[in-house]
């Protein structure tokens, strides 16, 4: 692996660790993403200096984490290298009585490279680059999965989900971005542990739901997990259907055409084939009646995962907005709809929706020809007043003097 391929920042900290008589590594996922020709999001580094070493080290350099200490080294604003010293497994005599209110003391026995290789999640994660002889460091057979591009657990899978139950998305995440096999035992793995998703802190999954999405892969991802039968625990009793899984992949080329995950417009597609079940299956309901049904949907979800109201509410009028869509033209409120500001973006969620389903599309064309001559409409400038001649005002006659 070539030395150009790496950051340059990320090589001023990696020599000077060096210098310093520390061992210093890139490590994790950035090694994988070089080996595959990949760029990496970021570069990590391990070395066996501890966290104060490490700060001592670099003026630039921050301690975080309160249990488990990590090093920052800041260059700019922008640009964070996270370095960590290497740590293993405490052995069973260490353990203290109450692990709970220690479980800092879990996390920060530092050790060898090859404990912290073992300590990691798949054997493609748990690559190291030696700055010294420039050396692929390699203590699990993570090359050899590379080159047949599979992925497996490292240890027992069925442990190492117990210890994070997230590993399991984890693993439907990484296959279908690198476009690697999962490992039989990952998949009896998941299988067995699905049901424990649902003990994962929900801010936690939440915000591994918006990565699937910010990667590309969460309609993919949230496929595969209902058919191990994980999704049910992992959504709070979700369960999709293979109409929202194709609005689902229309949302992840929208939002890879717009450069930005909406997540508003995400719930609101999770829900949309329930909701238009309800209010679309029979005669329309009215516009009350459709809200009502919108927030009763949406409200389990949004307490579950503690949403913002403002949220809420975004997916709430999209939902409407693909009701009042349904309908059709010449509906009461539509002329006042066409100018409400979120018109436009509901408008893109049922054309998704129409390119899913195949439904509708005469209806997307309509109220987008309804759109644009909103828009003509708006940009005509207006016509001057007429202007009327103002009077000129009568001269008063002087007031008489009365007689005396």
């Amino acid at each position: 692996m070539s030395r150009k391929q790496l950051d340059q920042n990320t090589l001023k900290v990696l020599y000077r660790l060096h210098r310093n008589g520390h061992q210093a590594y890139l490590v994790g996922g950035s090694v994988r993403d070089l080996l595959l020709g990949r760029k990496p999001k970021d570069f990590d580094i391990g070395t066996d200096a501890t966290p104060q070493q490490v700060k001592r080290l670099f003026r630039n350099c921050f301690l975080v984490g309160r249990r488990f200490r990590l090093a920052h080294v800041r260059f700019g604003r922008d640009q964070v290298i996270e370095v960590a010293t290497f740590r293993r497994q405490p052995h069973p005599d260490e353990f203290p009585e109450d692990v709970g209110e220690h479980a800092f003391f879990v996390q920060n026995q530092f050790g060898t490279p090859r404990e912290d290789a073992f300590r990691r999640d798949f054997t493609i994660n748990a690559l190291f680059y030696n700055i010294a002889d420039f050396s692929i460091v390699d203590h699990v057979g993570g090359l050899a999965d590379l080159e047949a591009r599979r992925l497996r657990v490292i240890g027992d899978p069925l442990v190492r989900f117990e210890e994070d139950p997230v590993r399991m998305v984890r693993a439907l995440e990484f296959s279908a971005r690198l476009g690697f096999s999962l490992d039989q035992t990952i998949l009896d793995g998941i299988t067995a542990r699905a049901e424990i998703i649902a003990t994962a802190a929900p801010a936690r999954v939440r915000e591994k739901l918006m990565d699937l999405f910010r990667h590309g892969v969460g309609d993919k991802v949230l496929r595969q997990a209902q058919e191990l039968g994980l999704l049910k625990p992992l959504l709070a009793g979700y369960e999709g259907e293979e109409t929202t899984f194709r609005l689902l992949e229309e949302l992840n080329a929208h939002f890879r055409r717009t450069g930005t995950v909406d997540e508003a417009m995400l719930l609101a597609a999770l829900f949309l084939k329930r909701f238009r079940h309800e209010c679309m299956g029979h005669a329309a309901p009215p516009m009350s009646e459709a809200m009502h049904y919108a927030g009763q949907l949406l409200t389990p979800h949004c307490t579950y995962f503690k949403l913002a109201h403002g949220l809420r509410h975004q997916a709430k009028e999209l939902l409407l907005g693909c009701f009042r869509f349904a309908r059709g033209l010449g509906q009461r409120g539509h002329k006042r709809f066409l100018h409400n500001p979120d018109a436009p973006r509901a408008l893109e969620l049922f054309h998704l929706w129409s390119l899913a389903s195949g439904e509708d599309q005469q209806l997307v064309k309509t109220w987008r020809e309804a759109l644009h001559t909103r828009d003509q409409a708006a940009d005509k400038p207006a016509s001057q007043p007429n202007r009327r001649t103002r009077r000129r005002p009568r001269k008063r006659r002087p007031a008489r003097t009365p007689e005396v």
